[in-house]
């Protein structure tokens, strides 16, 4: 998508990664943004639901924020995702506090170009695929790019960090 910029978007096109920008129908009254991802591009672009990741801001035990980031089907462990980023304990963000630390809204935090880079741990199903979508910073905005690429443009560990 031409012209789609924000701060996710700008860090890609800098560090000349290759990327492709999607935009989908958004429903600002949504509840499950990662969902509605799933079913405006899944289909759309022949991607499978779990190659769309989800961001998930935490509160570490240790006091400060980070980010996880696995397929929006999955759910979150917060015991694994912890334990990734070397913490005994996380929970999920409070919302004023997620968006003021990353400069994005609820359902458009994106894990890249965030406000204050945090600490992010990606699910390791993501190395499985050759190319993976998450947010672009905007709700109905999807970034589409090589795992690996976005493991070292957020200086990602790479863990399981889902349930089931």
């Amino acid at each position: 998508m031409a012209g789609a910029s924000t701060p996710a978007v700008r860090v890609l096109t800098q560090a000349k990664v290759a990327h492709r920008v999607h935009s989908y129908p958004n429903d600002p009254r949504a509840d499950s943004f990662g969902a509605e991802a799933v079913a405006a591009l899944a289909e759309q672009l022949g991607v499978r639901a779990a190659q769309i990741f989800k961001t998930l801001v935490v509160e570490l035990s240790t006091g400060g924020l980070a980010v996880a980031v696995l397929p929006v089907p999955n759910t979150l462990s917060l015991k694994a995702a912890a334990a990734a980023l070397g913490a005994p304990k996380a929970a999920m963000a409070d919302k004023v506090r997620a968006e003021r630390t990353t400069g994005y809204v609820l359902g458009g935090i994106s894990p890249l170009g965030q406000k204050r880079a945090l600490p992010t741990v990606i699910d390791e199903s993501a190395l499985t695929w050759d190319r993976v979508l998450c947010s672009a910073g905007r709700r109905g905005l999807e970034i589409e790019l090589a795992p690996a690429d976005l493991v070292r443009l957020t200086a990602a560990v790479t863990a399981p960090v889902t349930q089931g």
